[in-house]
């Protein structure tokens, strides 16, 4: 009976990727994830969330703008082509994981957790059309590519490690600071997206949008009060560390989150005493990237996994893949 062919199977036959192609694979999924945050927000801020009035379509009739639709429907339609450039990327991924020697299935899977995800969100967005930019859907939709950005930085940050168990590389009280900090992030960006459903930026000025009924000043403040939470955190975080004599790298991560969260605090109080310039907005949203990207790398950098394996190479070849040198080894850490 013939053998089913995997295509990603045959790929892997004819094809030997890099540790570094991997792993930049990885953080090319990390920067198209932050690329479609940023432009969703720019289609709400320009007031094109229903530029595109129905989905899958753009029209009834049309499946891209029409020039009557003018700048609002090529704005929403474009983005949501940058939705298939994000599953080619993600794809590139998958591929480069699948066909590494030798084969890691954390990474593998991964890549496709983040297909799922981006197609689960494709429709998220699709309903938050058809529904008119209901203001829960949209803070669905902003959650979904939350959760696509965690899964994209943990697959890079995994490519630049191994696969032996985690590690502590601090004490165990040190590690629950950590998990704290993760959830305190995460309720600051759920605050977050209810000052987006109750704020001034709707998605659309043609009609009368729906909103979340409270009132987006108290919201806000709740919000800023999850800031200084995250901050006291990371503050402690950081002197615990030096207390414990931590290795270098989780160090370090603790102080560029902290400069991550100063500089998103200056950008967060220049939108609120500013009455939430558009450009401000699109920036604080890169910055509540910038913000979890950087609180995740912090609490992985709490563990470790060994190094990555190299390619075995032919006998006799004496070649080797080079060993990285921009990260330490787990004597070193």
């Amino acid at each position: 009976m013939p053998k089913t062919l995997n295509p990603l199977q045959l790929v892997a036959d004819r094809w030997q990727p890099s540790a570094r192609f991997v792993e930049r694979a990885a953080l090319a999924c990390v920067v198209m994830s932050v690329v479609i945050v940023v432009t969703g927000g720019a289609v709400r801020l320009t007031q094109s969330g229903l530029g595109c009035p129905t989905w899958p379509t753009c029209t009834e009739d049309s499946l891209t703008p029409t020039p009557a639709m003018g700048i609002n429907g090529i704005i929403e339609f474009t983005n949501r082509m940058l939705t298939y450039v994000l599953c080619a990327v993600v794809g590139v991924a998958i591929t480069a994981a699948r066909a590494r020697d030798p084969r890691r299935r954390s990474l593998t899977r991964l890549g496709w957790a983040q297909f799922w995800i981006v197609a689960a969100n494709g429709i998220i967005g699709g309903i938050t059309v058809l529904t008119g930019l209901n203001p829960y859907i949209v803070a669905a939709h902003f959650l979904a590519a939350t959760s696509l950005l965690t899964v994209a930085v943990v697959m890079w940050l995994r490519a630049r490690e191994g696969d032996a168990e985690p590690r502590d590389v601090v004490p165990r009280p040190v590690r629950h600071i950590g998990w704290a900090l993760v959830v305190t992030t995460a309720l600051l960006i759920l605050a977050g997206t209810a000052v987006t459903g109750s704020g001034q930026h709707a998605g659309d000025a043609s009609r009368d949008v729906h909103r979340i009924p409270l009132d987006w000043r108290e919201v806000t403040q709740l919000h800023a009060d999850f800031v200084f939470v995250v901050v006291g955190l990371v503050v402690a975080l950081w002197f615990v560390l030096r207390a414990v004599r931590a290795p270098a790298t989780p160090r370090r991560r603790v102080a560029e989150l902290f400069v991550v969260l100063m500089l998103q605090g200056v950008v967060g109080y220049v939108q609120y005493f500013n009455d939430s310039p558009e450009i401000v907005v699109g920036t604080h949203m890169l910055g509540s990237c910038l913000v979890w990207i950087a609180v995740l790398r912090v609490f992985l950098s709490l563990r470790e996994r060994g190094e990555a394996v190299a390619v075995p190479q032919p006998s006799g070849s004496g070649a080797q893949e080079p060993v990285r040198a921009d990260e330490p080894t787990p004597a070193g850490r």
